[in-house]
């Protein structure tokens, strides 16, 4: 939203506060190109009010985070899925540019690394709950594709791996956040399985950038594209860097994945996003190191 006002856009926010918070938007209240509307996607009279005041529709609504998934599954399946239904029927029936915000858990624990867009999805049993994200995203990007061949909606995917800044909270086992809150308050460092899992970490402005450049470039239009950061590293690592950079007394101690979600969770090993695509469709390359995501982080 503070880049969009920045480029002299208007902007129309629908937010259910699930996950969110208005402090977050505080200083954009009163703006008179800022309108804030507290509802959900699954509201399809309201979403189509606010759809016909817009140009575009840009598409990040979601219950996300596995802890979310896990403890609410069937809420969070419905949202995923029906919501994103309702918002590209309108988009397609009113003739709306249309972005979605789609995931790297599309790809589930394909060991094939780095992932490009053509990856095979490599999932686990439906019997593991954990998924249900993975497939509703999916589901999500299907019906891009349908309404495209179907309506010619104008749309353009991006499948984000790991984005973390400011702001973002450590709830639902946002691990960097999770981490310097701890390293803040000098108390243990919590790592889920042993730590040897490695990802790739994406500051927010970086993926804003990507989003805002690709969502007005003709050329993207029917197509989906990774966002990643670059730079992998374990999860030991991160807590460790985390601990550097805080000058903590924090320990690190290790946790179980079972003493940590409910049934139903598996992990991947890795998780490394290819950028190719993405680079060569409009130039784009991440400016964040994973230090200078932490020391954002910091300073906010």
């Amino acid at each position: 939203a503070e880049a969009l006002l920045a480029l002299d856009h208007s902007v129309v926010v629908l937010d259910d506060l699930s996950t969110g918070s208005l402090s977050n938007i505080a200083h954009l209240e009163g703006k008179d190109s800022f309108k804030f509307v507290r509802g959900s996607i699954l509201d399809f009279e309201l979403a189509k009010e606010l759809m016909d005041e817009v140009d575009g529709c840009i598409h990040l609504a979601a219950a996300l985070g596995v802890q979310r998934i896990l403890e609410l599954p069937y809420q969070s399946l419905i949202t995923n899925t029906h919501g994103t239904e309702i918002l590209v029927k309108l988009a397609a029936e009113k003739n709306k540019r249309f972005f979605l915000a789609s995931t790297s858990e599309i790809y589930g624990k394909n060991p094939n690394q780095p992932l490009s867009e053509l990856s095979d999805r490599v999932i686990g049993s439906p019997q593991m709950i954990r998924w249900a994200y993975s497939d509703a995203k999916a589901i999500d990007e299907s019906l891009m594709q349908m309404f495209h061949q179907s309506h010619g909606l104008k749309y353009v995917t991006v499948r984000f791996f790991n984005t973390v800044g400011p702001r973002q909270t450590g709830r639902y086992g946002m691990v960097v956040p999770r981490f310097v809150q701890s390293a803040l308050k000098n108390e243990p460092i919590t790592i889920y399985g042993d730590g040897t899992q490695s990802r790739v970490f994406c500051h927010v402005e970086d993926a804003v950038k990507a989003v805002l450049t690709i969502v007005d470039t003709d050329s993207t239009i029917g197509d989906y594209f990774n966002v990643g950061g670059v730079g992998e590293t374990t999860i030991k690592e991160l807590a460790a860097k985390v601990i550097e950079r805080t000058k903590s007394t924090s320990t690190v101690r290790f946790v179980p994945y079972s003493n940590a979600y409910p049934a139903g969770f598996e992990d991947m090993q890795r998780r490394v996003p290819d950028i190719t695509k993405i680079k060569d469709a409009i130039d784009w390359t991440p400016r964040h190191s994973l230090e200078s995501i932490i020391q954002s982080i910091l300073e906010n």
